[in-house]
């Protein structure tokens, strides 16, 4: 089985660090991790303006796949408003991924019980207007807020990254081992 995990937060609250920080230590495991982002910048692109990829979307293709020595990317041209997040979780499943974190995306995942969400926020005010947004499962808080001299009390583990990060990858690692139980 393959857990979700989606860190959430307002920009600038430790997404990205805690994301990388996951991924290193988890993959320095031997964990297979795939990482989903978000950008939801207008007229941002991946591909580059004049190269071939791009040519060929211009000139009509809708998905148009770029392979090297290094990397395979796929660029699927959006022909519709329509968010395909399930879409991307399920071709990452099939390439026996054990965790996908996602970043971004937050109106999709704020209520599906089916993703584990790790809050950050830059301090107590931000996490308060976090939490009246996400739905359970919580998994834990990180990010700025924890390296406050006095952090919030909550029911929910409140984990400096770096410093106590061990203890959220060890958080991780337990759930799966119950998630394969299941």
């Amino acid at each position: 089985m393959v857990l979700v995990f989606a860190v959430v937060g307002r920009s600038g609250s430790g997404k990205t660090v805690t994301i990388e920080y996951l991924i290193s230590q988890l993959f320095a495991e031997g964990y297979k991790i795939g990482a989903i982002k978000h950008i939801h910048h207008e007229g941002f692109t991946i591909d580059t303006v004049g190269k071939n990829t791009w040519r060929y979307a211009q000139a009509g293709a809708e998905i148009v796949v770029a392979i090297s020595p290094n990397e395979e990317v796929i660029i699927k041209k959006k022909m519709r408003e329509t968010e395909n997040l399930e879409q991307i979780i399920d071709i990452l499943k099939k390439d026996e991924i054990d965790i996908i974190f996602i970043e971004g995306y937050h109106g999709l995942i704020a209520k599906k019980a089916d993703v584990f969400k790790i809050l950050t926020a830059k301090n107590n005010v931000c996490l308060q207007e976090i939490l009246l947004e996400i739905d359970e499962p919580i998994f834990a808080i990180t990010g700025l807020i924890a390296k406050t001299l006095e952090p919030p009390v909550t029911k929910y583990p409140i984990i400096k990254i770096p410093e106590e990060g061990k203890v959220l990858v060890d958080l991780i690692k337990k759930q799966l081992l119950t998630s394969k139980k299941s």
